[in-house]
């Protein structure tokens, strides 16, 4: 019976062994199958493409000028980036407290917003604005003695293709109450 226990160990320790030992090489053989470069049409098609490409950056410099007789009398500066295909605002002024109904405060924006969008394919960019200025109006515009401010409005939206580094005229509208014209010039120069 000592001889038959002997027996039957050893043939576990045997059978544990090459288990141990067929695991091992199985292990080794997943881990170089795991390895090897796949062949399929998936991974085949990944090598073959193009690394992502880098987004473009862009300073977009906008000039707003007052004229008066053909004779620029007043411009302002405004720059933001703007990455490809993005959009980006821009936005300057004060709110002002203006009385509604008898003791209602209201709060109006005075001053300049700025929206603008890319848009580039096959090379080419188009540029989406819209660009809205509005200040208080010159005591003669004023009709009558109202306390109430009077606030002039001006608004220029739309979109163009640009070249980047040329300078551009978006738009260009008159003072309805003067002689006065606006102008707004965009330039847009690439960053990196």
């Amino acid at each position: 019976m000592i001889v038959t226990t002997r027996k039957m160990l050893s043939r576990k320790m045997v059978a544990a062994g090459a288990l141990i030992i067929a695991s091992t090489l199985w292990g080794g053989l997943h881990q170089a199958w795991a390895q090897e470069p796949d062949s399929s049409p998936k991974a085949a098609e990944q090598k073959t493409q193009k690394p992502p490409e880098l987004w473009e950056a862009y300073r977009l410099d906008f000039s707003i000028s007052e004229l008066e007789d053909g004779k620029r009398i007043n411009t302002r500066q405004y720059s933001m980036n703007l990455n490809e295909n993005d959009s980006n605002d821009l936005k300057i002024g004060s709110r002002v407290p203006v009385e509604g109904k008898q003791g209602e405060v209201q709060y109006i924006d005075v001053g300049t917003n700025i929206d603008a969008r890319t848009q580039t394919r096959n090379g080419q960019m188009k540029l989406f604005v819209h660009a809205e200025m509005s200040n208080f109006a010159i005591p003669e515009q004023a009709q009558g003695h109202d306390p109430r401010p009077v606030i002039r409005q001006l608004k220029i939206g739309g979109s163009t293709v640009v070249v980047p580094g040329k300078p551009m005229v978006l738009g260009v509208v008159d003072d309805p109450n003067s002689k006065r014209q606006f102008q707004i010039e965009v330039t847009v120069t690439k960053l990196r």
